[in-house]
């Protein structure tokens, strides 16, 4: 059998930073000193082959017009490649990863994100156990010689998570994300275990890459004390088309007319409203208790279990994709790669 052949795609981040001695911070080193740091990867059985984005960022720059590059560079190697990892800062991640999932429609390969806490050249470092193990579980075929894993992913501290399921919740430990709303895909310890039954499904049709992102796109967090009228006018006069709505609990929000008369507003302005809790496990479930109940009737749509950053990345992902009202709100509650329950 051939090996399998997986391409890295560097786009920076601290797996791949060295500290500037004059100015005492991390900034970013060439991805061949990255390999060359972990010499066993040679003799994984795996033909690698590496590139880099003409331009290395911190993931704190990474906008959408990077996404749709790395979605252009995966469709155009897509059929010479067994499976693509992607090494990028944890800080985006996330997003990134969320964003990645919807422009790869039909994805019937693995797409796997990684990066690292501390820099590769560190003594302590995570980057070249969360590497080694990264392009381990990109190269893994089923018994017909197809590739295992069929979706956007993050490997991080021996776990494997879909990706647009995740969220940094820790920047000291090595274990830096959690998957609270969909378990994990796989996890490494003596031996790989892939929990086959919780990946997506194969897709036989021909991949669809996407590269149009809409950015018009705002998020509020409730608050106690929130006046939210200063936010509905900027939204208008900014040409803001979906606000997610961050609210308590199961989806609840203020009944105090100034809030609700806010929000018709937006809802009589052809502004998508997309309600999702701002906690961190369970979902939105609008009519539960009478502070929800009203946002129902007025169209505010449910995002049930979405984490932020696939709830902003979908809503960008959608308006990018059409400019009809109620097609955009049958998108944005469907279900479209794994991203949320029903």
């Amino acid at each position: 059998m051939s090996k399998p052949k997986i391409l890295i795609i560097y786009t920076g981040g601290t797996i791949g930073m060295i500290r500037d001695e004059v100015k005492g911070t991390l900034k970013p080193f060439r991805l061949q000193r990255v390999i060359k740091s972990i010499p066993s990867i040679l003799h994984l059985g795996i033909e690698l082959h590496a590139m880099e984005l003409d331009r290395i960022i911190d993931s704190s720059n990474v906008t959408p017009l990077v996404w749709i590059e790395l979605a252009e560079i995966i469709e155009e190697y897509y059929t010479q490649y067994d499976g693509f990892v992607i090494l990028h800062g944890s800080d985006t991640m996330a997003y990134s990863a969320s964003a990645l999932s919807f422009l790869l429609e039909n994805l019937a390969k693995p797409v796997i994100f990684t990066g690292s806490q501390l820099p590769i050249g560190l003594p302590r470092s995570d980057a070249r156990e969360n590497l080694i193990t990264t392009l381990q579980i990109a190269a893994l075929q089923n018994a017909k010689g197809q590739p295992m894993i069929n979706e956007v992913c993050i490997y991080f501290e021996d776990k494997l998570y879909r990706g647009n399921r995740t969220h940094k919740f820790n920047s000291e430990n090595f274990d830096a994300f959690l998957s609270l709303n969909y378990p994990i895909l796989a996890e490494a310890g003596v031996h790989i275990q892939v929990y086959q039954e919780r990946l997506l499904p194969q897709s036989n049709a021909e991949l669809v890459v996407h590269t149009k992102m809409n950015t018009n796109v705002a998020i509020l967090k409730l608050f106690p004390g929130l006046n939210i009228l200063p936010y509905v006018q900027a939204f208008k006069s900014a040409g803001i088309e979906a606000v997610i709505i961050e609210s308590y609990g199961s989806g609840n929000g203020p009944t105090d007319e100034g809030f609700l008369g806010a929000i018709q507003e937006l809802v009589d302005n052809q502004i998508i409203v997309l309600n999702i809790t701002q906690c961190r496990e369970g979902k939105v479930e609008m009519g539960k208790y009478e502070t929800s109940a009203a946002l129902v009737k007025m169209g505010v749509l449910s995002g049930t279990d979405l984490t932020a950053e696939a709830a902003i990345t979908k809503a960008m992902f959608v308006l990018g994709k059409t400019e009809n009202y109620a097609e955009r709100g049958r998108l944005l509650t469907q279900g479209l790669s794994g991203e949320m329950f029903g």
